[in-house]
């Protein structure tokens, strides 16, 4: 037992270094792309791969339940569009640990929507998670702006998706519902860049830009991009595996400490100021009695 939780933790913390790793190519492509299209070949890469394993082997599920399996879908793009476009515009261990928050949201929706019991310590997690997501957006220095609101947003919206999975596992293959957020996050991509020729709204830029041809060292970004995202799903999944949720959920937060040395080393990133420093831990803290929980 004590072999497999070793190797769990093992499996996670390589997977939260995977996706450190394809924060740091996301915020490179970001500099000649729209954070739009960053998302919608961040998804292609995911579908071809899905896909090729139907092959192999084909999905078995009763389903009957189109709808939520939509809104999941709508729900994982809606994170994924303000995570890239936070990756793009702050720092990377800022933005990762924004997304880290969804735990948090997870936890209230399930007492919200599933009547899942919190008790004290539930409650007493989710207090430190918003004292925390207060002092990321460092309300005593800089003014709350849309790299906050995203921020929170890409959180709430991981948070609904990953809350419409649990029903959604009674009824769908698991690659169905992987499935299900890749391809509305490569089609509505190419919908709002069809879109974008014809409206133009600052304020919406997160979602709302027009495409530009990938060239020279920018493919290569993609790839590496689509790969380490791919990579770390799958040794997240064997984590999962071998180990227990509590366990693997809590090593999971390091990939906040690896997205901040790798953007300090890779992207020149500013190392957070104090009051990060301590809403970070916060967020770890509550994500963590969450896990454990």
């Amino acid at each position: 037992m004590i072999k497999r939780v070793e190797i769990g933790i093992w499996y996670m913390l390589f997977a939260s270094l995977l996706f450190a790793g394809m924060g740091v190519f996301a915020k490179l492509l970001s500099q000649y792309l729209p954070s739009l299209e960053v998302v919608f070949f961040r998804n292609l890469f995911g579908v071809i791969l899905i896909s090729a394993t139907l092959f192999a082997k084909p999905m078995r599920h009763k389903g009957g339940r189109p709808w939520l399996l939509l809104f999941r879908g709508l729900m994982g793009f809606l994170a994924l569009l303000c995570f890239f476009y936070d990756i793009a515009h702050i720092p990377l261990g800022e933005a990762m640990t924004y997304s880290k928050t969804s735990p948090i949201f997870t936890a209230l929706f399930a007492f919200l929507f599933l009547k899942e019991a919190l008790g004290k310590r539930g409650w007493f997690a989710l207090f430190i998670g918003f004292v925390g997501i207060v002092f990321i957006t460092d309300p005593f220095h800089t003014p709350f702006d849309k790299y906050d609101i995203l921020g929170i947003l890409s959180g709430v919206g991981a948070a609904l998706a990953y809350t419409s999975v649990k029903e959604l596992k009674k009824y769908y293959d698991t690659r169905a519902i992987v499935l299900s957020f890749m391809v509305v996050g490569s089609v509505g991509p190419l919908i709002l860049m069809g879109i974008s020729r014809f409206v133009k709204v600052e304020e919406l830029d997160f979602m709302l830009a027009e495409f530009v041809m990938p060239e020279g060292e920018m493919w290569v970004y993609i790839f590496f991009m689509g790969l380490l995202a791919t990579l770390a799903q799958v040794y997240m999944t064997k984590a999962y595996g071998v180990s227990k949720a509590g366990v693997v959920g809590t090593i999971s937060y390091s990939n906040i400490l690896f997205s901040i040395a790798l953007g300090i080393v890779f992207l020149n990133d500013p190392f957070p100021e104090t009051i990060k420093i301590l809403g970070i831990i916060l967020i770890v803290i509550s994500g963590i009695l969450v896990a454990r929980r």
